[in-house]
């Protein structure tokens, strides 16, 4: 796509395809990231989109200007897609779990447009709910306003990472993904303790949990050290106060 740009009111179609369908934004976003699925970043073109769409690929630019904006358009929807059916129940700390295992999930169930997407910020109408939602989780727990964002700003991009680490995993062939985990069992298993002590003492757990992500269990530990960082400022607080 190019930089030409189409005013909104003139973003919208209203004869259907060649396929029988009406072209919306969404409908275009939900194509794209199907083939992205499936052949990966060169499935962002005019052409294959139009193709798949049925309809003629200069109509694209009506909904969006250029690739990059049909990209951000894909990690908003990303983003929306994990928050649809998040609950905030008071629990800050079940609430931001519950909210971590979702973004996770939500990158492995799309591994190619997550790594594709896991640095961009968009600014749109879902990410801005994001940051809304985990600012007032963390605020409403107490944590101060620069807490609260240093805070937001490590589980966000935790969350990404590990999302975008983990997607680039399951995009290898299967072969690749079981010949890597086996290695664990092949070669770690079998170093002797003269020369690999602690490889050697601990290699059972390497072999049991190296072959799943971590990601669960780094986010347990970043969650840890969120709730004692506000014990001790709760603590701090305390101290302060005249009694």
């Amino acid at each position: 796509m190019s930089d030409r740009v189409v005013p909104p009111a003139a973003r919208q179609r209203r004869r259907p395809t060649k396929q029988g369908v009406v072209l919306s934004a969404e409908l275009i976003v939900a194509t794209a990231l199907r083939l992205i699925e499936e052949h990966g970043a060169e499935a962002l073109s005019v052409r294959r989109l139009g193709r798949a769409l049925g309809a003629d690929p200069s109509s694209l630019y009506r909904y969006f200007r250029h690739t990059d904006d049909l990209m951000l358009a894909i990690a908003d929807e990303l983003i929306g897609g994990n928050l649809r059916s998040w609950r905030v129940t008071g629990d800050w700390v079940a609430d931001l779990r519950d909210l971590g295992l979702r973004i996770h999930a939500g990158a492995l169930a799309h591994p190619r447009a997550a790594m594709l997407s896991a640095h961009r910020v968009t600014g749109r109408t879902h990410e801005i709910q994001a940051v809304e939602s985990m600012l007032g989780v963390l605020r409403g727990a107490g944590f101060p306003d620069p807490e609260a964002v240093r805070i937001y700003h490590a589980f966000v991009d935790q969350a990404l990472a590990f999302g975008a680490l983990d997607s680039a995993c399951t995009a290898l062939p299967r072969a690749a993904r079981e010949a890597e985990a086996e290695v664990w069992r092949t070669t770690y298993a079998r170093l002797p303790a003269a020369t690999h002590p602690h490889i050697a003492a601990t290699s059972r757990h390497l072999v049991a949990t190296m072959r799943t992500s971590s990601y669960p269990a780094a986010l347990d530990l970043l969650l840890t050290a969120a709730r004692t960082r506000l014990a001790e400022l709760r603590a701090r607080t305390g101290e302060a106060r005249p009694h």
